[in-house]
C-alpha cells in the first residue's frame, strides 16, 4: 500500500471516531452483543472464530453499534463464497486493517548488507454475517443457554484482578493509579452503584498499572494532570478497560471524570491521525499482559476472549 493510501486509512478511521466523540458517543462503551451463540459478550470474531484485536475491535464495535448488527462474526466476500454463501446484493462492507512488517536487505554506507524492517498496513472489507445469505446455521444462532449467573461473572472478574498481583488499596472517593507507590487506589466497593461498575473501574486502573517501567514501560511524556500526555494515557486506559470488560463479561462504567476527557481526546486525535491506532495497540498489549498473569487454568478463557 502506498503512502497516500495508508494516510487515507489513518484519516478514515480517525475521522469516524472523531465524529462519534464529537457527539459525545464513545464507540468502545458496550457496543457488543450479548445474545449470540458465539459468545454472550465478546470482541468481534473472524469467520473462523478468531477474535480481532486492537484497532479492528474499535472499528467493528463502531460498525455494529451504528448499523444494529447483533452477531459478532465478520467475513470477507471470498470467505462467504468459500462457505457456500453470498453477500446480499447492495450490502455495504466495513473497513478493517492489517498491519505487519517486511524485512528488506539493503547496503549501508560501508557496503555491508543489513536487514531493515519496514512496517506496512493495508485495509480490506468485511461483512457482518447478518449481511450474508446461505451460511451454516451456527453463524446466525442465538444463545440458547441460560445467561451467566451474575455472581459467577463477578467472581470471575474478582479472580482476574487479584491474579494480576497488583497492590490494590481501598479508601477515599477517588480511583487512580499512583506510579510512585506502584499501587491502585479504589474507593470502597460499597460506594459503587453496582459490582460491574467497580470492576470496570478497576480494569481501567489496572491498565494504568501496566505502564510502570518494570512492566510495559509506557510513557507519553505526561508532566501534569490534564496535559496531552495525560490525555493519551487516559485514552489507552479507556480502551484497555473496554477490551477487558468484554473479555470478562462486565459492562464498562461511564464515569464523569472519564467523560470529561472527550474534549482532550478530540484535540489529540485531530492533531495526530495515527494516535488512535497507537492507543488501541497499547491497550491491546496491556490487556494481553494482564491476561498473561492469570493462572494456567484460565488459558482456555484467554483463547476465547
Amino acid at each position: 500500500m502506498n503512502t497516500e493510501a495508508k494516510k487515507d486509512i489513518y484519516s478514515r478511521v480517525t475521522d469516524r471516531i472523531l465524529a462519534d466523540l464529537a457527539k459525545g458517543v464513545r464507540p468502545w462503551v458496550k457496543p457488543w452483543n450479548a445474545e449470540h451463540a458465539a459468545g454472550r459478550i465478546t470482541r468481534p470474531l473472524r469467520h473462523n472464530g478468531t477474535p480481532y484485536k486492537g484497532i479492528n475491535v474499535l472499528l467493528l464495535w463502531g460498525e455494529a453499534l451504528e448499523r444494529g448488527f447483533a452477531a459478532p462474526i465478520w467475513m470477507t466476500f471470498r470467505q462467504a463464497n468459500q462457505l457456500g454463501a453470498c453477500v446480499r446484493k447492495g450490502e455495504k462492507g466495513s473497513l478493517v486493517v492489517y498491519a505487519d512488517k517486511i524485512t528488506r536487505t539493503e547496503q549501508n554506507h560501508q557496503g555491508e548488507d543489513v536487514e531493515r524492517q519496514i512496517p506496512f498496513m493495508r485495509g480490506y472489507t468485511v461483512f457482518n454475517v447478518e449481511q450474508v445469505e446461505g451460511l451454516p446455521p451456527h453463524y446466525h444462532a442465538s444463545a440458547n443457554t441460560q445467561p451467566l449467573d451474575p455472581i459467577a461473572r463477578i467472581d470471575s472478574a474478582e479472580r482476574f484482578c487479584r491474579a494480576t498481583g497488583a497492590d490494590i488499596r481501598h479508601g477515599g472517593t477517588m480511583a487512580y493509579y499512583a506510579i510512585h507507590n506502584d499501587c491502585v487506589q479504589m474507593p470502597p466497593f460499597e460506594s459503587f452503584a453496582d459490582a460491574e461498575g467497580y470492576y470496570a473501574t478497576l480494569t481501567h486502573e489496572l491498565t494504568h498499572w501496566t505502564r510502570h517501567p518494570k512492566r510495559l514501560d509506557r510513557d507519553f511524556g505526561r508532566k501534569a494532570r490534564g496535559d496531552e500526555g495525560y490525555a493519551r494515557e487516559e485514552l489507552v486506559a479507556e480502551l484497555g478497560a473496554a477490551f477487558l470488560s468484554a473479555d470478562l463479561g462486565i459492562t464498562p462504567d461511564v464515569r464523569e471524570d472519564h467523560a470529561a476527557y472527550i474534549g482532550h481526546w478530540l484535540k489529540v486525535l485531530k492533531d495526530d491521525k495515527r494516535f488512535i491506532f497507537s492507543a488501541a495497540a497499547h491497550a491491546q498489549r496491556a490487556a494481553d499482559y494482564l491476561h498473561s498473569l492469570q493462572p494456567k487454568i484460565d488459558e482456555a478463557h484467554q483463547a476465547a476472549a
